[in-house]
């Protein structure tokens, strides 16, 4: 019998996990917290009042994308299907969840799991070394559990920030990468793109990065590049006292309002919707947005994604910031499917609802080689 864990159950648990796995165990903290947060969905395989095995799923919030963190069944009980019977209910839960692809990563070396979950339709998409305690690589699977829906979202790489405030320029190293395969895609490229487009430095903290400097470096890299702010200056001074400060911002704004009307860079001040955004790719472009994370990371701050892929149901994003503290891991942050309106929501920064938004296009009559 397949059933949800209760708190009773965590001492079998944990058994179990000792018995299954010599080194990345999951700790009893961590099988309390799945069976507490109330966002994960952890079931067992059950026989005779004895847990023979266990699925753990994760969900990121307000997106259709789920995780199907570990899978563990006794050896005492091979032979007996729980493993595929298990990820059959947590897909199934999933889809009730309205999710529309699960992800994983399995030890390389680990044919066994590897022969289920293609058996079930999972299929690689990357490679992650040294990600066990051992050093062994992970392989990367997914499965789509809406297949009718957007292809080809791996095209666009991950680039994982490096620091707190590199957000936007770890978005726009994507967006650039997918235009043209050819570019740099490494850190002094990102603290670079970061020294660009930065709105100011200050004593007490790093400044974020503006739509028209991130424009600005993806025009000087040969791309053409459309922004549509709702007023850039205010969007950085809102959240600062200190009017000597708001002065320095203000100074460095003008310079780059000044820089793009000398680049032809295309400037408007109405809000793009999803319905717009997906034009925009359609038509060859890479948008990058600013989004509030209180609805994907659960804080406030404004934070650059990169939208990849768009389909009648859903918006697709990367985002830079993988939450180790979450359990995160880079399969999380790639293709998040986003329902449209969602992602109007998450563009909308504030009390005043502000909003910016940079695309960038191969400049015309020129392509990658």
């Amino acid at each position: 019998m397949i059933r949800e864990a209760q708190p009773g159950d965590l001492p079998g648990l944990v058994e179990l996990e000792n018995r299954c796995f010599d080194s990345d165990r999951l700790s009893a903290r961590s099988f309390r917290h799945a069976l507490t947060r109330g966002n994960d969905d952890l079931l067992v395989a059950e026989s005779d009042g004895e847990i023979l095995g266990y699925s753990l799923t994760f969900y990121r919030r307000n997106t259709s994308l789920a995780r199907l963190y570990s899978l563990a069944v006794d050896p005492r009980a091979r032979g007996r299907h729980l493993g595929r019977d298990l990820v059959l209910e947590a897909q199934s839960r999933a889809l009730q969840r309205g999710t529309t692809r699960m992800r994983l990563e399995v030890r390389q070396d680990n044919l066994g799991a590897q022969q289920l979950y293609r058996s079930l339709g999972y299929r690689d998409f990357g490679a992650w070394e040294d990600y066990y305690e051992d050093h062994a690589t992970a392989l990367r699977m997914e499965k789509s559990l809406a297949p009718h829906l957007a292809r080809g979202l791996n095209r666009v790489p991950l680039y994982r920030q490096t620091l707190d405030f590199t957000c936007g320029p770890a978005s726009l190293l994507m967006a650039m990468k997918a235009l043209d395969p050819n570019l740099p895609f490494d850190r002094a490229e990102e603290l670079q793109l970061w020294r660009e487009s930065t709105t100011v430095y200050m004593t007490a903290g790093h400044g974020g990065c503006g739509p028209l400097g991130l424009a600005l470096a993806a025009w000087r890299r040969g791309f053409d590049a459309e922004v549509t702010v709702s007023d850039e200056t205010e969007l950085f001074t809102d959240g600062v006292r200190s009017e000597k400060k708001k002065e320095v911002i203000r100074l460095v704004e003008k310079g780059f309002r000044e820089q793009s009307q000398r680049s032809n860079i295309h400037c408007g001040d109405q809000p793009l919707s999803a319905a717009d955004l997906r034009q925009r790719l359609e038509s060859g472009g890479m948008p990058l947005v600013l989004i509030s994370t209180y609805r994907l990371h659960g804080d406030r701050a404004p934070h650059w994604v990169v939208i990849t892929a768009a389909d009648d149901s859903f918006i697709y994003i990367n985002d830079p910031f993988v939450d180790e503290k979450e359990g995160r891991t880079e399969t999380d942050c790639i293709g998040l499917p986003i329902h449209p309106k969602e992602l109007e929501r998450m563009m909308r920064l504030g009390r005043r609802k502000h909003h910016a938004c940079v695309i960038i296009y191969l400049r015309r009559g020129e392509a990658a080689d």
